[in-house]
């Protein structure tokens, strides 16, 4: 059994794209806020606000789509480890994406509130 302790940097950064690789081809949810990545993205552009503003949307969307690669691991998991139904793992998995949920909130927070910042320095 090969272990990923004590490799190389680039041996880890490999396996760390093969992980995102596999959930963008595998996870809708990923894909969906990836793309939602790239649309804030695009607004920014558009809108250009002060750098802070670029900061905290960066790290947000970057909570989410971590929250989303733990949501899939921790579900791979529990499904490779007990693959019947069963109530302990369903709160297992109900949380993982329970974080996603929260994650997801908070971005659109942040996200009113940068609609709110530019609506202002527009009028």
């Amino acid at each position: 059994m090969q272990t990923t302790k004590n490799q190389s940097f680039f041996s880890r950064l490999r396996f760390a794209y093969a992980g995102i690789v596999h959930a963008v081809r595998a996870e809708h949810s990923i894909r969906f806020h990836i793309f939602a990545l790239f649309g804030v993205l695009v607004v920014l552009a558009v809108f250009r606000p002060e750098p802070e503003w670029w900061a905290l949307i960066i790290v947000t969307c970057g909570a989410v789509i971590s929250a989303e690669l733990f949501n899939t691991a921790i579900e791979h998991l529990a499904d490779h480890l007990h693959p019947e139904i069963h109530p302990s793992i369903r709160i297992v998995k109900d949380c993982a994406a329970a974080a996603v949920l929260v994650t997801s909130l908070a971005a659109l927070v942040v996200a009113a509130a940068l609609a709110v910042h530019i609506g202002r320095r527009w009028t």
